[in-house]
């Protein structure tokens, strides 16, 4: 099995190269000139997204193929009082520049929208937020020119109160997104909720493939192993293709996994600074045999930090050989 680390988002290791760089409303709507605060807008997301290519041309310093893109690129954006605000076009070739380089590098890029993006809700207003939400990742993705190997991941979200009604009620309302949205989704498991078996049924029923993230699992779990449901949760991943260029030859995409360690024994459920290689080399021993790529997304606060020490940590490990700074092969 070949195994590709990635991280989120953000560098320890690159100084003043913030891809989320803000401003807040209150600080805009002080500007009394409105033209002119949207276009000061607009530059820092195009700053922003100058950074993300920094962090890209790092990532491949280093060997990094897989990134998790900040979805705060764009400040304020979805704001309930800039709804008529569309920046797309004044940053149509910040993104057009970052996507030709993603691709020419073969990087597998996502994104993960934050916990307000939830299809489980009863209430109107919520799931309009949502759908809005996730229109405006996808569109930053297909102005990058990123085929659909490039993915949103979202968790199934509250029960409020009731799980089947929650379930049924997020089945009917995510598969209502138009179909250019829907080719780019992932559901993870989730902490407090929804576990692993009950999302890979949910993935299983309505054709979306299924990130497991293994430390939610750990807190959040129906009584088995994770490694027990692996071979279902690869299975939702089969017709998922990836491409970097177009007329290239395709090669199925590798499945996903998230891998975070709690941060200590009290506080069980927040990320550490780094991975424990201990509670993770085992789920790879035994899912190694049945699979022949995975990518894993590390989610630790040393974010690259965290990957390069995991790999000095891997080094010298039984039946663990090192391909590159960042892969593996077990």
């Amino acid at each position: 099995m070949i195994v590709r680390l990635g991280y989120v988002a953000m560098s320890v290791l690159v100084k003043n190269a913030s891809p989320s760089k803000t401003m807040t409303y209150t600080a805009f709507s002080k500007l009394s000139d409105r033209e002119a605060a949207l276009r000061k807008l607009e530059r820092i997301a195009e700053e922003n997204i100058h950074n993300t290519l920094r962090l890209l041309k790092h990532n491949r310093a280093y060997d990094i193929e897989m990134y998790r893109l900040s979805s705060r690129l764009i400040p304020l954006i979805g704001h309930e009082a800039l709804r008529d605000w569309n920046p797309m076009e004044a940053l149509k070739e910040a993104f057009a520049e970052l996507g030709a380089y993603a691709r020419k590098h073969r990087m597998r890029i996502s994104f993960h929208p934050d916990h307000f993006t939830v299809f489980s809700t009863p209430r109107a207003e919520v799931l309009a937020n949502s759908s809005a939400d996730l229109d405006r990742h996808v569109t930053m993705l297909e102005a990058m020119s990123l085929n659909e190997s490039a993915k949103c991941n979202i968790h199934i979200g509250g029960t409020y109160g009731n799980k089947e009604a929650a379930r049924a009620r997020f089945i009917d309302q995510f598969t209502k997104l138009e179909e250019r949205i829907l080719r780019r989704m992932t559901l993870e498991n989730d902490d407090k909720t929804f576990t692993a078996r009950e999302t890979l049924e949910v993935c299983e029923q309505i054709g979306v493939p299924m990130v497991l993230d293994l430390h939610h699992h750990a807190v959040n779990n129906d009584g088995e192993a994770a490694e027990e449901l692996w071979p279902r949760i690869q299975k939702t991943w089969e017709g998922q293709l990836e491409a970097y260029e177009e007329g290239e030859t395709t090669q199925p995409l590798p499945p996903k996994i998230h891998v975070s360690s709690p941060k200590n024994d009290k506080d069980v459920r927040d990320h550490a600074d780094y991975i424990d290689s201990t509670e993770l080399l085992p789920f790879l021993r035994a899912i190694a045999p049945v699979t022949p790529r995975l990518d894993i997304m590390i989610e630790a606060k040393m974010k690259d930090g965290a990957l390069l020490r995991l790999m000095e940590d891997l080094q010298g490990k039984p039946g663990v050989t090192r391909l590159s700074q960042a892969s593996f092969e077990m």
